[in-house]
């Protein structure tokens, strides 16, 4: 009697092992979420911050901004940030999973005619010919570049400050100038702050 009593409790514990491994009991199969499609909304005109929340609660997840201006700044806070160009357009049919990017300005900035930001100039390497990047950014200038080379800039408005945001200023001369071979040789830089002529 005993004997069979251990065997009645050893099958219910090994029933009971299974059920609790099998991990299924009582769940429904995983289904692995697809991407939906969906018409995008018009973003344009509101601010950055906004603008990320409206197209996450539509389903967007795949979020990018960048600086429309062509100064290549950083969005740190998106409620300082207007929208100004949105990829895909607005209206455009496409899936949940594809990247939404958005063209933004300051806050006090106007927007320009065309994003200037969503184009940013082909790194050089080796060989190649020096791009012109007289007017851009210097931050746009340094990345244009690979991050080996050796590169000076200079405030050339004769007042010698330093140069700690890079976005900040642009570029008014180069050299090697552009259409240079560059093979690695050190680049120089002449800027001033974006809003003053170049000398």
């Amino acid at each position: 009697m005993r004997n069979s009593r251990i065997a009645v409790l050893a099958v219910a514990v090994m029933a009971l092992a299974t059920a609790c491994g099998s991990g299924h009991i009582g769940q429904s199969p995983a289904v692995t979420a697809t991407p939906a499609a969906r018409t995008l909304a018009n973003f344009v005109g509101k601010g950055l911050a906004t603008a990320l929340d409206d197209a996450q609660a539509d389903g967007f997840s795949n979020l990018a901004s960048h600086d429309a201006s062509g100064r290549a700044r950083i969005q740190i806070l998106d409620r300082d940030w207007k929208v100004c160009f949105q990829t895909p357009a607005a209206g455009t049919t496409v899936s949940t999973g594809s990247k939404v990017d958005f063209g933004v300005v300051k806050l006090d900035e106007t927007c320009p005619a065309t994003d200037q930001g969503a184009q940013s100039p082909s790194p050089v390497s080796e060989g190649q010919a020096m791009p012109d990047l007289i007017g851009k950014s210097l931050n746009v200038a340094v990345g244009s570049l690979p991050s080996s080379t050796s590169i000076t800039f200079k405030d050339i408005s004769g007042q010698d400050r330093v140069i700690i945001i890079q976005s900040n200023w642009k570029v008014c001369s180069q050299d090697p100038k552009s259409g240079a071979q560059f093979n690695g040789q050190p680049v120089t830089f002449g800027v001033v702050k974006f809003g003053e002529a170049c000398p």
